[in-house]
């Protein structure tokens, strides 16, 4: 039986339908097969009772039944072949046939234990020469014996053959056999033929999945009707989602790593240049000026600060995007991470004034990273203020506003500041990786909140950022 079972399990999904519905179509065709045998039996072996009830009617039966027995008793019995069986059973076990019985039935045992009690049933028996008949007894009959002057309790047997019933159901069995292998037959080839339709989209899907992983090519779509609400339609949208977010993840991958490369080549190309000129500078013996060489390595240690930053900024966007440091987050205090903000943001600017109006906010973050992307916003403000400006920052009901006086962001360019590597041509003089705002925007985004950045009434720029919270901690945070 297991070794059917995996046999089975084994064979293709279309050949596995089309034997299931086969199986089932044989179970079914089965079940009405036999249903219907059996009732068509119990319905001729009726009529065969039925008829049994009539002969037993005919007029002047029990009077030729005592005659039969009296000859029985003298002379023995002579039997004309008729369609009918009838025969007397005495008390004493002597077999007595009518004149135009068919022949003789023989007689069971309980025909003779059940003289003389008035009943009447039927059975299956057989006559004399081996062929089945159908029986009726009749156990109360009186036979009058005319010459000793007595009466004696006998038994009356009817019965009619039942060769023509058997071949009757014989030929309904193999009509039926027939029938249900055709119907089994033409079932399994139903089952195949509909295997094959449904899972026509299943061969393209998998055609698909092949292509993908053969070629690599992400741009591969199954057609799909959209009225269409099944499980294959449903599986095949599923799988153009996946080779689209596929497709998308790969692109903004070559693009990240086409922009970094274009990036990290600004500064190693200036590195490269000045460590040359120190270099040729050593090696012909002809120092450069002190104040030129202490601008070279002000370059160097500037370039290589940029290069250390851009390398950390690539770190942070090279985190997956789903939640998988859900374990570092925990509920902070925004103020005191926006009041630490706030002082890196002086030492940076000090000609600029920096005013804060921070309330108390609770949020759930990344301590580390909602404090970088806040350092961020005020390293754009700080960048772009200019001397002597000043900068204001409110936090309040989890809203943090950072507003500058400086030039501003063109309507323009405002759908782009949170690409990645995406720099304002008029910034692009300035240091910076262009990773900045999308740090932000990722960070905000995966505390559950919203950034953006607008126009500022009377010039300058606004950032906001919104993340839910509450101004009281939870009663189990200190």
């Amino acid at each position: 039986m297991n070794k059917v079972l995996r046999r089975v399990r084994s064979l293709p999904i279309r050949s596995r339908l089309a034997l299931l519905v086969a199986a089932a179509v044989a179970f079914a065709v089965a079940a009405v097969s036999v249903t219907c045998w059996f009732i068509v039996q119990g319905k001729l072996y009726d009529q065969v009772e039925e008829d049994l009830r009539q002969a037993l009617r005919m007029p002047g039966l029990e009077a030729q039944a005592e005659a039969a027995v009296n000859e029985c008793t003298r002379q023995g019995s002579g039997n004309a072949p008729r369609n009918a069986y009838y025969e007397v059973v005495t008390a004493d076990g002597e077999v007595c046939v009518l004149p135009y019985s068919k022949g003789v039935v023989k007689v069971a045992k309980g025909d003779r234990n059940l003289i003389g009690r008035d009943e009447s049933f039927f059975r299956d028996g057989t006559d004399a020469d081996g062929r089945d008949v159908r029986v009726l007894v009749l156990t109360g009959l009186t036979i009058a014996d005319r010459v000793q002057g007595t009466t004696s309790d006998a038994a009356l047997l009817v019965a009619l053959p039942l060769d023509n019933t058997k071949a009757t159901l014989n030929d309904l069995a193999l009509v039926l056999l027939l029938v249900s292998g055709v119907g089994v037959l033409g079932a399994g080839a139903a089952g195949l033929a509909v295997a094959r339709a449904g899972l026509r989209p299943v061969d393209r899907l998998t055609e698909a999945v092949e292509h993908v992983a053969h070629t690599e090519d992400l741009g591969i779509r199954i057609p799909v009707d959209d009225d269409s609400e099944d499980e294959v339609a449903r599986l095949s949208r599923s799988f153009n989602s996946m080779t689209a977010a596929l497709a998308s993840s790969r692109d903004l991958q070559q693009q990240l790593i086409a922009d970094a490369g274009h990036e990290l080549r600004t500064p190693l190309t200036s590195l490269r240049t000045n460590i040359e000129l120190l270099t040729r500078s050593e090696e012909t013996g002809r120092p450069l000026p002190e104040a030129d060489r202490k601008a070279l390595l002000a370059s160097v240690k500037a370039q290589m600060t940029e290069l250390a930053a851009l390398i950390g900024d690539l770190q942070e966007l090279s985190r997956p995007e789903t939640d998988q440091h859900a374990g570092r987050t925990r509920i902070v205090a925004w103020q005191d991470v926006v009041e630490s903000a706030l002082r890196r943001a002086r030492l940076r600017g000090p000609e600029l004034t920096i005013t804060a109006d921070v309330r108390p906010w609770y949020v759930r973050a990344e301590p580390s990273a909602l404090e970088r992307a806040v350092v961020n916003v005020l390293d754009n403000a700080v960048k772009f203020s200019p001397d002597g400006g000043g900068i204001e920052v409110a936090l309040a009901d989890g809203v943090l506003t950072v507003r500058d006086h400086g030039p501003g962001i063109p309507a323009d360019e405002l759908p782009h500041v949170f690409d990645r590597f995406w720099r304002s041509p008029g910034a692009r003089a300035l240091p910076g990786s262009g990773l900045g705002l999308s740090i932000v925007a990722r960070t905000v985004q995966q505390a559950g909140g919203t950034v953006s950045l607008g126009a500022a009434e009377g010039g300058g720029t606004i950032a906001t950022i919104r993340l839910p919270g509450a101004p009281t901690p939870p009663p189990d945070v200190p």
